[in-house]
């Protein structure tokens, strides 16, 4: 592609095997965490099924980022990606488009580094049981991302509705640490000393009277109004962070437990803006449960897609 007889890269997952590392895109979310607070916008188009997205941000620092996406939920049955998009990166200094990345390279990378960098802020010291609950493609990142951010974490236990999809995501790992599929969610989570979900329950899957002192739970999966994974009691119980407060204030992770009174928009204690700056009150004590939910967001994306583009571009 070319732009006044410049070369303007794209850059897709063919591109980045490889070359890309987890190390590197959690540091990427870091840093983009010490700079400004984010500017953000997002906007829907078209009917519920087949909707148009477009979220945009502006860093100052960092430059400006628009992600268009469709979401078509028809699609899997006519052998399409539900979800089809890319990210484009200007330049924050003159407003050139720097580059175009595909989008699911970008999220894979966002999704799952935002949890760990959340985790290893949060995780109580020398955690070493990781519980992921849900086997689709953002469980098999999780896999990777924490061993090679964490890596105290000795086992991995995989919890799905069907086993067989948990023993077949654990089948295309490659990991030092001892790999499990479990078939008791609860006795699993009593087990755990960090839980990821990603699941797309409307109802939720983990109970605060299943997670022991001193447990990290990390919520990934609900991403809209009806969707939750943690119940009240576990909101209740845990200290409460966010990866950003503008982005997760319409999820029904929050929205709930703040209509049934269990929390307070004063229970969240931070997000990760609070939370990687020097001196932060994350974590208070080895036996307390901390809970962050992961919303995801723009300016996350433009974190990720601009650290890509110095890697690869």
């Amino acid at each position: 592609m070319s732009r006044d007889g410049c070369a303007i890269p794209f850059i897709t997952h063919d591109d980045a095997a490889g070359r890309l590392d987890w190390p590197g895109a959690v540091q990427a979310l870091r840093a983009g965490h010490l700079l400004p607070r984010a500017e953000i916008a997002d906007a829907f188009l078209g009917p519920s099924t087949a909707t148009m997205m477009t979220r945009s941000a502006f860093i100052d620092g960092l430059g400006y980022g628009a992600k268009p996406f469709t979401v078509f939920d028809g699609n899997a049955a006519r052998g399409l990606p539900t979800v089809q998009g890319a990210m484009l990166v200007f330049d924050r200094n003159n407003g050139r488009l720097r580059a175009i990345v595909e989008s699911g390279l970008v999220t894979a990378y966002k999704t799952a580094a935002d949890s760990v960098l959340g985790a290893s802020l949060l995780a109580r010291p020398g955690s070493r049981r990781l519980l992921i609950v849900g086997a689709g493609a953002v469980a098999a990142s999780l896999v990777h991302a924490y061993a090679a951010v964490l890596p105290g974490i000795e086992q991995v236990t995989v919890w799905a509705r069907r086993p067989e999809q948990a023993q077949a995501l654990l089948d295309g790992v490659d990991s030092a640490a001892r790999l499990v599929v479990a078939t008791d969610l609860q006795a699993a989570v009593g087990q755990a000393d960090i839980i990821a979900t990603t699941t797309m329950a409307r109802d939720p899957v983990i109970r605060g009277d299943w997670v022991r002192p001193g447990t990290h739970v990390d919520l990934i999966g609900a991403y809209k109004a009806d969707m939750r994974e943690a119940d009240d009691a576990l909101m209740a119980r845990g200290a409460l962070f966010v990866d950003s407060r503008e982005t997760t204030a319409h999820i029904g992770e929050l929205l709930m437990p703040l209509a049934s009174g269990a929390i307070t928009p004063a229970s969240i204690g931070g997000d990760l803006y609070d939370l990687v700056r020097p001196g932060a009150r994350g974590r208070q004590s080895d036996d307390q449960v901390t809970v962050f939910k992961n919303g995801g967001g723009a300016h996350l994306d433009l974190m990720i897609a601009s650290w890509i583009i110095d890697r690869l571009a």
